[in-house]
């Protein structure tokens, strides 16, 4: 059965922007990730809710609970769509692959893929230790290949198309100082995402990478990140960086510290929708004019 391409949606049919489909968000236990889940539920799709549950040895700020995830999926139910969750970390690839076939034969297919999953650690390129190196690669990179794998196929075998949208960052776009594992992992992405859009496009499926700026998670908001942004600071916090001319509103060509989730998940909905039912391999940079 050869792919067709969407018809241009009406305005009634945006109001569910994905409705009837089914989508799988990694990293959801809270953050952006918990947000897109609920956003999905809310246009109308079943979600598939993945998360690691755990901290990670190299990483200094905690990451999402497994009571956390379960809010997340209480959530989803909460807005009248049906939820799978399930604690996996995205660097066992086999692992993962049980969990998402269960998960979409749970749910009856896959649709949408947010491949959000990832950390961020600190530390100068030569001050960084072989393990700080691995780890960052591993989950953001590794972890966003393994998803791929896991979920692409399930996608393929519907025959009707999809939409597989990466959370990389403007640090996959212009590198910055003091973090090279994780801009490397970033521009990793970047360059998996383009080249699975080629790959993918005559089978329908759009490949996608939404590039935030600072956004307001813990994955920002913490003691390190305020060390990086405010070095000269004694005990940096969230106060300095929303001060006015703080470094890290002036790195925004609008002046704020930060986007909020909803801006980051407002454009994970377009790219999931047929509202970009031809776009795909783009960067959709959300960045208060950063990278320029």
């Amino acid at each position: 059965m050869m792919w067709e391409y969407p018809a241009t949606p009406t305005p009634e049919e945006t109001m569910g922007r994905v409705d009837g489909q089914i989508a799988l968000v990694t990293g959801a236990a809270r953050g952006q990730g918990r947000n897109h889940a609920w956003r999905f539920a809310e246009q109308g799709a079943d979600v598939i809710v993945l998360d690691i549950c755990a901290d990670l040895p190299t990483i200094g700020y905690a990451l999402g609970t497994k009571g956390e995830l379960d809010e997340t999926a209480a959530g989803v139910e909460a807005r009248g769509r049906r939820v799978a969750a399930a604690q996996v970390d995205v660097r066992d690839a086999e692992r993962l692959d049980a969990v998402v076939s269960a998960a979409v034969s749970q749910l009856g297919g896959l649709d949408v893929v947010s491949v959000n999953a990832g950390v961020c650690g600190f530390g100068n390129v030569l001050d960084l230790t072989a393990e700080e190196w691995k780890e960052q690669i591993d989950v953001n990179l590794t972890g966003s290949f393994n998803t791929a794998k896991a979920t692409i196929p399930h996608i393929l075998s519907q025959g009707r198309g999809g939409s597989v949208i990466f959370t990389a960052s403007t640090c996959g776009l212009q590198a910055v100082p003091g973090i090279g594992h994780y801009n490397a992992s970033k521009f990793g992405v970047v360059g998996l995402t383009k080249t699975l859009a080629l790959e993918l496009g005559e089978q329908g499926v759009r490949v996608n990478a939404v590039c935030p700026t600072n956004v307001a998670t813990p994955m920002f908001q913490n003691d390190l990140t305020w060390k990086l942004f405010f070095p000269d600071v004694q005990n940096p916090s969230r106060a300095d960086a929303e001060a006015p001319n703080s470094a890290a509103r002036q790195m925004h060509t609008i002046p704020i510290p930060w986007v909020e989730v909803d801006d980051v998940t407002n454009a994970v909905m377009y790219l999931a929708s047929d509202d970009s039912r031809y776009v795909t391999g783009t960067t959709l940079v959300v960045d208060a004019g950063r990278t320029l």
